[in-house]
């Protein structure tokens, strides 16, 4: 058994459907009444992420931002893509270091806001190391 190797069709179809797509019938040629009400399962890609291949996953390390509502261990969906504006939550880069802070932006001076106590602001005019890796745009948590 070791080294078997099982071959498919080459030809995989022109057209590809998930299961929600294809409508059932049973043997009298008639679908379920039900079926007409039957919706697609939801698909988180299609409700979370605008634009894949600009977005990625990063798991949130400390609790900077706890009173954001983002706690350690949640996913963070990040998108590079997204246009930064003041008051969103990003991912930055200062100094080599990943950190997860919300970015404000007044007339003189560019801070980076953590949502705990416990942590200080920054302000990104005293460091010439600064770049913007991503705005979250979504958190996914698990019970």
């Amino acid at each position: 058994m070791d080294g078997d190797q099982f071959y498919g069709a080459a030809y995989k179809g022109s057209k590809h459907y998930t299961q929600h797509e294809i409508k059932t019938a049973n043997a009298t040629g008639f679908g379920a009444a039900a079926d007409d009400y039957m919706e697609r399962g939801i698909d988180l890609n299609e409700q979370l992420i605008r634009n894949k291949p600009a977005t990625f996953f990063f798991r949130m390390k400390g609790d900077a931002m706890k009173d954001a509502g983002i706690f350690d261990n949640d996913v963070l969906i990040v998108d590079r893509s997204l246009k930064l504006v003041s008051g969103k939550i990003i991912v930055a880069v200062l100094n080599g270091e990943l950190m997860v802070r919300r970015y404000h932006k007044n007339f003189s001076s560019t801070f980076l806001v953590p949502e705990n106590d416990r942590y200080k602001t920054i302000n990104l005019g005293e460091f010439s190391d600064f770049m913007l890796w991503g705005v979250v745009c979504a958190v996914v948590r698990t019970l």
